[in-house]
């Protein structure tokens, strides 16, 4: 099913946060349906379904019942023009947040399929435009792909949103479902709105596992290129509390550690809602990587398959986190992938 317009919404999802077990979260019953007063000299008698608990504003769940809204797709100065594509400087609306980004358009007649890619980690303080996956725009560009780039909130010339580190970066995650929002709703010739593909790269591969569970329909089909873990207390405990970040001691302050507060830290993980996904997903790992380790991505893997979701990892021997040598021969199977969701 293939979602259009402004606005996305997942139709019944009243979720409670404190579901324990890996597999989905519990839907809360739906509203009874309205029926004739009985015959009879007694008043009626009234129901009214459970009072679903309410969703920690931070977590999964509030984003599955939040109305996503993408638009206002614009394009600013061309950037690049070469003999495959142009590229344009683009903003769009997501979440009433103005977000950046870059978009390579094709040469020739449309429309082409689109995908959206989400970029890494960088500093949002040297962060530029478009910046993080600049072989992968060329090379799907020259594809005959529509490649739209965000920036996410707090990079670039987007809207700042103060609370999305101490809020686990979920802010990046309705940023890429606005993008696919906003790629449908543009109205340009170009775009084929029914085929949209998401692309995500070691942080955006986290991003990519969220979007997933939150937008089920939203995408075609999805890729994640040497991801972070899909518990966020992990990616702390591996990236940030070795380092001494001051933030671990904000988020842990606001929300709790995992042994204070285990319901928030399981609605925070993509693998508690798995039930959820409806999209292949493609996952590609070096064996050599020092950043993210593969057992990340073999344990996602094993969670998708136990759910019973479309999922397949493929390792590349002796390859780091940014790919070397095998970096093409991971593209042809990335291209085949999406050729055989989108094309």
């Amino acid at each position: 099913m293939r979602l259009r317009g402004t606005a996305w919404v997942t139709a019944g999802l009243l979720l409670a946060v404190a579901t324990g077990c890996t597999g989905g979260g519990d839907e809360a019953a739906p509203e009874a349906s309205a029926r004739s007063a009985p015959a009879t000299s007694e008043p009626p008698r009234t129901t009214s379904s459970p009072t679903p608990t309410p969703a920690d504003p931070v977590s999964l769940p509030a984003l599955m019942q939040r109305e996503h809204t993408g638009s206002g797709m614009r394009l600013g100065d061309v950037l690049d023009r070469t003999s495959a594509y142009t590229r344009h400087a683009v903003t769009y609306e997501a979440n009433g947040l103005t977000v950046s980004g870059i978009m390579n358009i094709p040469e020739g007649k449309g429309p082409f399929p689109a995908l959206v890619l989400a970029h890494g980690y960088i500093d949002p303080d040297v962060y530029v435009s478009g910046q993080g996956m600049p072989r992968e725009q060329d090379r799907l560009a020259r594809s005959g792909y529509v490649v739209l780039h965000t920036d996410y909130r707090n990079h670039a010339r987007s809207d700042d949103d103060p609370d999305n580190d101490v809020n686990l970066r979920l802010g990046y995650t309705e940023d890429v479902i606005g993008a696919a929002l906003a790629l449908r709703d543009s109205g340009r010739p170009e775009i084929d709105g029914d085929r949209i593909g998401l692309f995500g790269r070691s942080m955006g591969g986290g991003v990519v596992y969220n979007t997933l569970v939150v937008a089920p329909g939203l995408f075609d089909a999805a890729v994640a290129y040497a991801p972070v873990s899909a518990r966020p207390e992990e990616n702390i405990d591996h990236f940030q509390r070795p380092d001494g970040d001051p933030l671990v001691a904000e988020i842990e302050e606001k929300h709790g550690t995992p042994e204070e507060n285990p319901a928030f830290w399981r609605a925070v993980s993509p693998l508690t809602y798995l039930d959820r996904v409806t999209e292949p997903l493609l996952i590609q790992h070096g064996t050599a990587d020092g950043t993210c380790p593969l057992t990340w991505s073999r344990q996602v893997a094993a969670a998708f398959e136990k759910a019973g979701k479309d999922v397949e990892l493929r390792t590349h021997a002796g390859e780091g986190h940014t790919f070397g040598p095998r970096w093409p021969a991971s593209m042809d199977i990335t291209e085949a992938f999406f050729a055989r969701h989108l094309r």
